[in-house]
């Protein structure tokens, strides 16, 4: 084990789910219609559990308590704000002391690898919180020498009752890096985790009630998107909605926040991520990061590698090391060691993902390895490598979200930047070269967020994430993400006489 990774401890076997109720006012109430849905395992597709579903009544009740909790003169308001980060800090401690339950809660509800859920997700969440509650106190205005005998400054305001609709892909760090710069900011939240995955979020809730957070600052009512998100998206008493998830989903989230009251919007989107692999990079190295930024979490990361542009000379031997390591997988369930693949996260994604293979083998591209359902129970697909893939292809233009590379070709670098660019999305883009004057050139031409350099999914707490184009708006992370969470306040004082 490198340094400074925790030793990794085997998953706890007999997890209860403790925690299913909807979280409103630092108090577990049931859903308004008397209506719970089920939770499942995708490696075993059995019932977890069952959980309260929120509707527009419970959402309608959450929102009040944020507001509430948001009003001048509040506990929270009137908060130093080094207390604000204090609480992050013991929320923090929290999930680092319930880590191995989380962890497993995680690999349980949503087919991610253990030892991903442990280390990736929980070390990422405990750092997010750390870092933001590091910012509680230093988020600060100006003073601006503005003409005439006045004194302006700015102050930057917390916007108000923030809605947070959470992906099923990442269900605590989508969790952590929305409430995390919220709540630093000052904000009150209402979240809605997805249906498919609710259960980490609602034990966070429970430490959030440990931790000391004033009643109401956070609320989590967990549901389906038709119903609780769109009720949030359309509330007139919410003041900005953030959400991670699809273009098509965002799209609805923008229009119903334009025909309610013009809240402020934040999108973090599909993409279809080119990553380009120069003939002169590393080939391990780019065979390596090139398979690990499309297969990590069985392909479900919105930043996927899911349009690999090889250079003509190298293209052959790329493919054939590329097959060489897919085939390499042991498939299984995430909890049980040795296992290098979990489940798609349920059977729409699954059978989705499985007719757009179908699409590649009829438009011709090459199947090498892979192509269809794996094992007789849980939602399992092979790992899926295709060559000859040409850009018209359904598979070389709709993001798929699962564990199927598409390995295409190109010769000149003009020709490779305009197929590159030649798609709705924006949200990341790889470049693997040894040549520092490409690697500059071609990042500056690419249209998205985040460019990787012979690296791939490399993210930190510090640096921003969000996309160009229909990849969404906004940023997450970094001090770049606090301004999303902050309204810009000018004050002007007339004064007899200005000293400059």
């Amino acid at each position: 084990m490198s340094s400074g990774m925790p030793d990794i401890p085997a998953p706890l076997t007999n997890l209860k789910t403790q925690y299913t109720k909807i979280f409103i006012n630092n108090e577990w109430h049931a859903s308004v219609s008397g209506k719970k849905f089920a939770v499942i395992n995708p490696a075993t597709e059995e019932v977890i559990c069952h959980v309260e579903e929120g509707d527009k009544e419970d959402v309608d009740k959450a929102v009040k308590a944020a507001r509430q909790a948001f009003q001048i003169g509040s506990p929270w308001r009137t908060m130093d704000a080094s207390e604000r980060g204090q609480l992050l800090y013991k929320l923090a401690d929290l999930m680092e002391r319930d880590r191995l339950l989380l962890a497993t809660m995680e690999a349980m509800n949503g087919g991610k690898l253990f030892t991903n859920a442990y280390l990736m997700d929980l070390g990422a969440c405990i750092k997010t919180l750390r870092y933001y509650a590091g910012w509680a106190d230093k988020i600060q205005g100006r003073t601006i020498p503005a003409d005439g005998n006045i004194f302006t400054y700015t102050r930057h305001e917390p916007i108000g009752v923030c809605g947070q609709i959470i992906p099923w892909n990442f269900p605590l760090v989508m969790l952590i890096w929305k409430i995390g710069t919220a709540l630093s900011c000052g904000n009150t939240v209402v979240v809605k985790p997805a249906e498919q995955t609710p259960l980490t979020a609602l034990h966070v809730a429970s430490l959030i009630k440990e931790a000391g957070f004033p009643p109401g600052v956070v609320n989590i009512v967990p549901g389906y998107g038709p119903t609780a998100g769109a009720a949030i998206s359309s509330h007139m008493d919410v003041d900005k909605v953030a959400f991670t998830g699809s273009t098509e989903v965002g799209k609805l989230i923008k229009e119903a926040a334009g025909k309610s009251n013009l809240k402020r919007v934040t999108l973090e989107l599909g993409g279809k991520s080119p990553c380009i692999v120069f003939a002169d990079a590393d080939l391990d190295s780019a065979v390596e990061c090139a398979h690990q930024g499309l297969f990590y979490h069985q392909g479900q990361c919105c930043s996927a590698a899911t349009r690999l542009f090889v250079e003509e000379s190298i293209y052959d031997e790329f493919v054939r090391r590329s097959v060489e390591r897919a085939k390499k997988y042991v498939l299984g369930n995430p909890l049980t060691p040795g296992v290098n693949q979990g489940p798609q996260i349920d059977k729409e994604q699954h059978n989705k993902i499985l007719d757009l293979i179908e699409s590649g083998k009829k438009e011709g591209a090459k199947l090498e390895c892979g192509g269809g359902p794996w094992g007789n129970k849980g939602y399992f697909i092979q790992p899926t490598v295709f060559s000859n893939v040409t850009d018209d292809m359904r598979i070389a233009k709709e993001e798929i979200f699962g564990p199927v590379q598409q390995i295409m070709k190109f010769k000149s670098l003009d020709d490779l930047i305009k197929r590159a660019n030649n798609t709705h999305y924006g949200l990341a883009a790889g470049i693997f070269t040894k040549d520092l004057d490409k690697a500059i050139t071609v990042s500056s031409a690419l249209q998205a967020g985040s460019v990787w350099v012979n690296c791939y999914l490399m993210g930190a707490v510090q640096s921003p994430f969000g996309g160009f184009k229909m990849s969404g708006n906004g940023r997450e992370m970094g001090e770049y993400g606090l301004h999303e969470y902050t309204e810009v306040k000018t004050v002007t004082v007339n004064i007899s006489q200005k000293n400059s």
